[in-house]
């Protein structure tokens, strides 16, 4: 997968950034100076996107020129190579998911007549596809379904750095499709669980606190389905390290979770169970069976025989 040069819209180039102008720069009598194509220096940045920058050319000629007529050197000259969106367009990446799942408040048992119904997936890109100047999209997703596939490579990458999502994916109970080979996946999906279990889920709840801590201080309110969340997340990771599983269904503590999530249960309660929970994980870290790591090579193997399959037409 290529890294293409950031492009953001809405960036304004420095001083000293060397652009390419997308127009003719034309002098009096309209004699063309620079043909479009041109490579200048940015010498004065306007203070918003609105107005003009003013570019000196090799020449030393000087044009004001809007944003839209000048590109970076550095993305001029790229182009379309790495350009993962070539290859969306021109396959369907849809007829290559290899696993369906549902996940979030449906699969957590948290559901309600208003919750969406989340799709997670995979899909494994044709060789063809993977070999491409354009390379292939990591993820990609139409929010009107709800729908959300990693490309295989990423997918597991994510699963051996025990991200909560993914992970979940892995263990829940509602599965809509799979492919031979993502069944061999799911049978070794005991192989992604590590202490890293313990780094992330840990972590993660600890940053977002701190910023819902913020919030509530300088807002006077949070998002108390985030905070639902936040806490079964800490949940399901004490479970992975005690129990070498990834709990996803939360039937247990479900009507304690959907207090929290209507807001019925006070900050300083939901701040009490947290604490308490974050001993429970720190004991739970101590006498945990898990690997430092997951897996590796049983991943790679299973990625290089992926890779091996998706020259053939058919999905593995």
């Amino acid at each position: 997968m290529t890294d293409r040069v950031h492009h953001n819209p809405q960036l304004i180039f420095s001083i000293g950034t060397q652009v390419v102008s997308l127009r003719d720069i034309v002098g009096t009598g309209g004699r063309t100076l620079h043909p479009s194509g041109s490579v200048g220096v940015v010498i004065r940045a306007p203070q918003d996107l609105d107005h003009a920058y003013r570019v000196r050319f090799l020449d030393g000629y000087e044009e004001a020129l809007r944003r839209d007529e000048i590109v970076m050197l550095a993305q001029y000259k790229e182009g379309d190579i790495g350009d993962a969106n070539i290859t969306t367009n021109r396959g369907d990446l849809y007829a290559r998911v290899i696993f369906r799942c549902v996940v979030g408040s449906r699969a957590f048992g948290l559901d309600d007549e208003q919750s969406d119904t989340d799709y997670r997936g995979i899909y494994l890109p044709t060789a063809e596809m993977h070999w491409s100047l354009y390379g292939i999209p990591e993820q990609f997703e139409n929010q009107q379904t709800q729908e959300h596939y990693w490309e295989l490579q990423r997918f597991l990458v994510l699963a051996l750095k025990a991200n909560p999502n993914v992970l979940e994916c892995l263990y829940t109970p509602l599965i809509e499709k799979t492919t031979p080979l993502a069944d061999e996946l799911l049978q070794m999906r005991s192989a992604f669980l590590s202490r890293l279990v313990y780094q992330t889920y840990n972590g993660y709840v600890m940053s977002q606190f701190k910023k819902m801590q913020s919030d509530l201080r300088n807002q006077g309110q949070v998002k108390w389905k985030h905070v639902m969340h936040l806490i079964r997340l800490l949940i399901s990771g004490i479970h992975v390290l005690e129990q070498g599983f990834v709990p996803v269904r939360v039937d247990e503590h479900r009507e304690q979770l959907l207090a929290i999530k209507r807001g019925e249960l006070a900050w300083d309660e939901t701040e009490k169970w947290r604490s308490s929970l974050h001993a429970d994980f720190d004991r739970a870290l101590l006498t945990t069976s898990l690997p430092e790591r997951p897996d590796y090579e049983r991943a790679n193997a299973l990625l290089l025989k992926a890779r091996r399959a998706a020259l053939a037409e058919e999905l593995p």
